[in-house]
């Protein structure tokens, strides 16, 4: 693995430096850096969260640091990985976000630039970069998460008024309440195999008859909503890609979404872990040092899968990067086993919620464990494509595969 920096990059590190010098103040690590109000309960202060996130999202725009590796036809530098990763290596020492906008583009991004034509891409894409409109992605349904492409929401099309009508539910759609645009896939033909009867579409959030019903988590928070779709009509023109080859379109946003994951880093690292432990005075217990050494344990390795996969990107060495489904699951595990521990090293204590130490930090992210475990695809599906797109194991068997949609049999 290589670390160092190439003249290049350190001359583009000097630049990224210079600029969140001047537009940005370095993080305090308490309750004066805004960019850790995400998760916030109180809804004043989650709102003045989204706010400063867009701010932040046109700072960059005005400045030409929004969406490093876009091309510059779409608003971005052009710059490559390796810029992208020393951008963010340094906007992490800063109390600065751009928030779910970031998910969005990297999402909405390079979907619409692959499979959107020449309209789509102007329309959507230039408010997009500078974080004016939000996005949210209705994927999952009640009966069609690991298999998406099991998908029952309908969408015909009215040739009357050159518009699709959709009917059906969304469900898990992170942060629906407050976009403004989504990206939907919908069965157009169910005639057809699973996999081939499927159209992508944008959808515009504020059309009639659409229903956006908060799940409140245990946390207390909202971050994912179930949608209903009563005879919502979208425009023919805002089909992304061609009717019925939805699924190809679908793949690039789900490519996307797992690097997006994959590349997440740790918001509970170890040392908040050892100096909760010394706090309580657990440290010379035997059985709480082996559950320390395993949480440092883990952290040493994950930060080698992210050096590993860096040293790819930044040396053009691709050989070297690690599956993303690898790096996701290894990330919530990790993070699962820290959360527990901090609990049971609070002791009677770590039972209670918002009264436990710190205002129930630890607690909230033991809660949050089962939310990562099942974002962007559940633990199971992850381990199915290490099998067969890592290890080359034979693919898991499917009986429905070449089966028409409508003769299958669905939850």
């Amino acid at each position: 693995m290589d670390f160092e920096d190439s003249p290049e990059l350190a001359a583009f590190r000097d630049e990224v430096r210079g600029f969140l010098d001047a537009h940005a103040e370095l993080r305090r690590g308490d309750e004066r850096d805004w960019s850790r109000n995400g998760a916030a309960t109180d809804e004043a202060v989650a709102a003045d969260y989204r706010r400063r996130c867009r701010e932040w999202q046109r700072t960059l725009a005005d400045n030409g640091w929004a969406c490093l590796t876009w091309p510059t036809a779409f608003g971005g530098r052009g710059a490559s990985p390796a810029q992208q990763i020393v951008f963010n290596q340094e906007l992490a020492r800063y109390d600065a976000t751009s928030g779910f906008i970031t998910a969005a583009q990297a999402l909405v991004g390079p979907t619409l630039m692959r499979h959107g034509n020449q309209a789509q891409q102007s329309r959507y894409l230039p408010p997009l970069l500078r974080g004016d409109e939000w996005w949210c992605q209705l994927f999952s349904e009640p009966g069609a998460g690991s298999d998406l492409s099991s998908l029952a929401t309908r969408a015909t099309f009215d040739e009357a008024a050159g518009e699709w009508v959709l009917n059906g539910q969304k469900v898990w759609t992170s942060n629906a309440q407050y976009a403004d645009f989504g990206i939907l896939v919908a069965r157009t033909d169910p005639d057809v195999p699973k996999h081939a009867g499927l159209t992508y579409f944008v959808l515009d959030m504020r059309s009639p008859g659409i229903d956006i019903r908060p799940l409140v988590q245990a946390q207390g928070v909202a971050h994912f909503n179930e949608v209903f779709l009563s005879d919502v009509r979208i425009p023919a023109a805002d089909v992304v890609g061609e009717v019925g080859d939805g699924w190809a379109v679908t793949r690039t946003t789900l490519r996307s979404e797992s690097s997006m994951i994959s590349g997440a880093g740790q918001a509970t690292p170890f040392a908040a872990v050892l100096a909760l432990a010394r706090r309580r005075g657990r440290t010379d217990d035997p059985v709480v040092r082996q559950s320390l050494a395993r949480a440092y344990s883990n952290e040493l390795i994950q930060k080698w899968m992210g050096w590993r996969t860096q040293t790819a990107v930044m040396t053009g060495r691709h050989e070297l990067a690690l599956h993303g489904s690898l790096l996701k699951n290894f990330f919530t595990r990790s993070f699962a086993f820290k959360a527990g521990l901090a609990i049971d090293l609070e002791g009677a204590e770590g039972m209670l919620a918002e009264d436990a130490e710190a205002n129930g930090f630890w607690q909230y992210q033991f809660l949050n464990q089962f939310a990562s475990k099942i974002g962007g695809g559940t633990e199971e599906v992850h381990r199915n494509n290490i099998g067969e797109q890592a290890l080359g194991l034979p693919r898991e068997p499917s009986v429905d595969r070449d089966l028409p949609w409508s003769q299958t049999r669905r939850s």
